[in-house]
């Protein structure tokens, strides 16, 4: 049976790329994006399969609006995504107020605000499934990107708190968690904050494991994201890309470690 999605941010990186595989196998799919015309071609290509909406999913009230004429032009609503988001980079000390909580607005608002409009749709029909776009960096953490972190962690926090309160309705929730890929995320779509000298080495160390990343290719994750919407029983958290099961191998081994080992400071917190 066809699906309908509705997807932020599908201009271009996942968003474009899932858009496509959903379109081709015959879905249909409401998009949006900050200009309008970034989604003309798919508008041409798929016609009335296809709806584009402008949206900045920071304005709340804009996402309520969406989401519903959506549902209401196709008649419902079967997978949400939040895609849309970026990157920002810069060390903690060097992040402005104004950087991160444009970081915060996008990333962990917009796609609160998008569920939120989602969610009684998604309950009316008894059936649902809300995708979020998280990251390696929603479990993990690394120099440079505080602030990107800071929203992913907390994309991740409520998104799991979320899967146990809708699960009765027959709503699924699932946590995609890229490792690095060939898309603009640390190119043109980053932001920077102003560098501070002092953490010139920091930054360079930062460059060489950049540069160590083998990229995994954006087109593959069709497939994989079709897989996890046609499952039956999906799961709460996947990982896309060879990299990050090593990745949070290593930083939950090393968690574990240090809890055991302060387990008796553990204890003795507690009291009699």
């Amino acid at each position: 049976m066809a699906k309908t999605w509705f997807i932020t941010g599908a201009s271009k990186g996942f968003g474009r790329e899932w858009a496509e595989a959903a379109l081709e196998r015959g879905d249909k799919v409401a998009g949006t994006a900050r200009k309008i015309e970034t989604l003309d071609d798919l508008l041409a290509t798929y016609g009335d399969a296809f709806l584009p909406l402008q949206l900045d999913v920071t304005d709340r009230a804009a996402d309520f609006a969406a989401v519903q004429q959506a549902a209401q032009h196709f008649g419902r609503l079967d997978v949400v995504v939040n895609n849309a988001g970026y990157g920002h980079f810069g060390m903690i000390e060097e992040v402005t107020e104004d950087e991160i909580r444009g970081q915060l607005e996008t990333n962990v608002f917009g796609a609160l605000w998008v569920t939120q409009a989602a969610l009684p749709i998604l309950r009316e029909q008894g059936s649902g499934h809300i995708i979020q776009v998280s990251s390696i960096g929603g479990i993990s953490a690394f120099a440079g990107i505080g602030a990107y972190h800071a929203s992913k962690w907390a994309l991740e926090g409520f998104s799991q708190a979320l899967s146990q309160e809708v699960k009765g309705f027959g709503i699924h929730v699932t946590l995609v968690e890229p490792g690095g890929y060939s898309t603009d995320w640390a190119g043109p779509s980053a932001q920077h904050s102003e560098p501070i000298e002092a953490y010139a080495e920091v930054r360079e160390a930062m460059g060489k494991r950049a540069t160590a990343n083998n990229r995994g290719e954006p087109t593959a994750t069709r497939a994989a994201i079709l897989k996890v919407v046609d499952a039956d029983q999906p799961p709460l958290r996947i990982f896309f890309g060879k990299a990050p099961l090593e990745i949070a191998t290593k930083d939950y081994e090393s968690r574990l470690a240090t809890w055991n080992e302060w387990q008796p400071v553990s204890v003795e917190a507690h009291g009699a």
